[in-house]
This record gives structure tokens, C-alpha cells and sequence, in this order.
């Protein structure tokens, strides 16, 4: 028999909810089988699966512990890349309790493509795991995980909720905009006054590319808000900052470009190509929390060089 204690990230969703990341490895059959033949039992009582959990709640599985092993969890830690806190992958820009905001380089994806990928996501596991913020077995019902994206070659800011708390906390301060984000890039063309762009914005999925309209054409169309702000004029280049309103796939990229000023780099977007900038320079630099709490992350060394050789021109 196993017994486990609900604890503050796992209490507040369904039993079965629960029960299937537990036992990830076994059919949903099997499951509710074993509820209805009271071999998984809620506080000593049956349970059909739909129950909401509490804080404190007792699982008691009365399962053959063969049985238990092949349909757990239990060996997730072990997939996760080895990490050494010395020499991290990433920056680390705020912690507290519930949440962790890190300098994601570019190059690494925010979360898997493909089963074999490893992103922030895993690297952000194994650093909690090797700090001691979480352990093997509570990543068996519950994994930290990121809050929002950025595309493999943006470098910046990422937000992980490290509780069930923190990530739902976020979610919503991040989808009712309260959380406000601000890029920096370095944008072809000549940008003299800050200004508010609109408009429409459609993802080609065969592409992986988004187009930009001032008209909706199509249900699928989204509704699309950015501002910039030039910080530095280039001979031939402009550094902005760039509040992200409206959080797009591909926005920033697509509607600069849209307006004749692609993000220099960004051959996929229509800029030109340019020695020595193998991608896209864009940056997620400041984030301003609901709280009013400001984390900054540093510009990387690429972006630096850049604007130091678009200086010289």
C-alpha cells in the first residue's frame, strides 16, 4: 500500500486529475477500475474521481507494488538534464516562493518541440530540484513550468511558476495584461518618435511565419497592439524598446516589419543578411509586475557587439 498527503500544489483539482499524473504510464480504465473496486481510496472512503482535493487530503493505493512502479512517475527526475549550480545554463533574475524569472539565452527553446528537446523548462526543473525547491517525488503530481514563451533565438526574460500558486497567479496577471513587457531590438531603417501600431495578425502554420493586416479578412485573424520607442539612432539602424500589448506569435517581428523595419537579422522577416548576426536581434529586457516589482535582464554579449559595429557605420 501507498499513501500520500495532498499537499498545497496539488490540492484544488480533481482527484482524477491527480491520479493521472501519479500514475502516468496507466490507462484511464485502470484507474477508474481500481476507484470503483475501492483499491484507490480519498480519505479512507471511495471516490468516483471528480472530488476536488483539500489540503491534507489522504490517497491510500492498494496496489501491488510492481503495479505501482510501472504505471508511476517515479523515474521523471532522472530524464532531467544534470545541472550544476556554479555554471548555470541561464541567468537567474528574481526568485521568490511562487515564481522564477531567468535570463534565457538565445538558441534555447522555451519549452519541447519534440520529445527528445531539452529547454528552459527541464533546465528550470533540474535547478529547483538541485536547490532544494522541490523534490523527486512532488514532481510526480505537480511541474513548475513556464508561464510565457519566447522563440528559441530570443534572448530574455522568462517567467517559471514554481508552485501551483505561483503559475496560476501569473497566468492571470499575464492574460489580463497587468504584467507589462518591454523588449529591446535593433530594427533596420531609421525610427525618430515613439508610436502605437495596430492591426490584424494571421500564423501561416506550414510557414511558421504570421502576416500582419490593418483589416480582419478571416476568423482566425488576431487582434494585434505594439509601441516602440526609439532609444538610439544607428546610420542605418534604430534601437527600440518595444511594449509588447498584445502577446502574438512572432508579433514584435511581424509588425515591425509590416511597417517597412524589420528586426535587423531576421531574414525571415524581410531584413537583409548581415555578417556576423546569426539571428534575429530581439531581446525580452524588463518586465513590470502587478506588485510593481521591475527585473531587468542584461543585454547579451551578441546584441551588445552589434549595436557597438552598427555604432561605427
Amino acid at each position: 500500500m501507498r499513501e500520500f498527503l495532498i499537499q498545497k500544489n496539488e490540492a484544488g483539482q480533481r482527484f482524477d486529475k491527480y491520479l493521472k499524473k501519479l500514475l502516468w504510464n496507466a490507462p484511464d480504465s485502470f484507474i477508474y477500475k481500481m476507484l470503483r473496486k475501492k483499491n484507490i481510496v480519498l480519505n479512507d472512503k471511495k471516490a468516483g474521481g471528480s472530488e476536488k482535493l483539500q489540503l491534507y487530503d489522504t490517497v491510500k493505493l492498494y496496489l501491488a507494488e510492481e503495479t505501482f512502479l510501472k504505471f508511476s512517475a517515479s523515474e521523471e527526475a532522472a530524464c532531467l538534464p544534470e545541472i550544476d549550480l556554479g555554471e548555470l545554463p541561464f541567468g537567474v533574475l528574481y526568485e521568490d516562493e511562487e515564481i522564477l524569472v531567468i535570463n534565457k539565452p538565445a538558441g534555447m527553446l522555451s519549452q519541447k518541440a519534440k520529445q527528445e528537446d531539452v529547454s528552459a523548462n527541464e533546465y528550470i526543473l533540474s535547478y529547483l530540484l538541485a536547490a532544494g525547491a522541490v523534490t523527486a517525488g512532488e514532481l510526480k503530481t505537480f511541474r513548475p513550468s513556464i508561464c510565457n514563451r519566447l522563440d528559441r533565438n530570443t534572448s530574455g526574460i522568462l517567467i517559471a511558476g514554481k508552485t501551483l500558486a505561483g503559475l496560476q497567479k501569473m497566468a492571470e496577471e499575464l492574460k489580463s495584461r497587468d504584467t507589462q513587457k518591454y523588449y529591446r531590438c535593433i530594427v533596420e531603417g531609421t525610427l525618430t518618435a515613439p508610436e502605437r501600431i495596430e492591426g490584424y495578425l494571421r500564423k501561416d502554420w506550414g510557414a511558421n511565419k504570421v502576416f500582419i493586416s490593418t483589416q480582419r479578412e478571416s476568423s482566425e485573424d488576431k487582434w494585434i497592439e505594439t509601441e516602440y520607442m526609439p532609444i538610439r539612432a544607428f546610420t542605418n539602424a534604430t534601437l527600440l524598446e518595444v511594449h509588447l500589448i498584445t502577446g502574438r506569435t512572432h508579433q514584435i517581428r511581424a509588425h515591425l516589419a509590416s511597417i517597412g523595419h524589420p528586426v535587423a537579422g531576421d531574414v525571415k522577416y524581410g531584413a537583409s543578411k548581415r555578417s556576423g548576426i546569426w539571428r534575429p536581434l530581439l531581446h525580452a529586457f524588463r518586465i513590470r509586475l502587478r506588485n510593481g516589482t521591475e527585473i531587468v535582464a542584461p543585454l547579451p554579449e551578441d546584441f551588445l557587439k552589434a549595436a557597438a559595429e552598427f555604432e561605427e557605420e
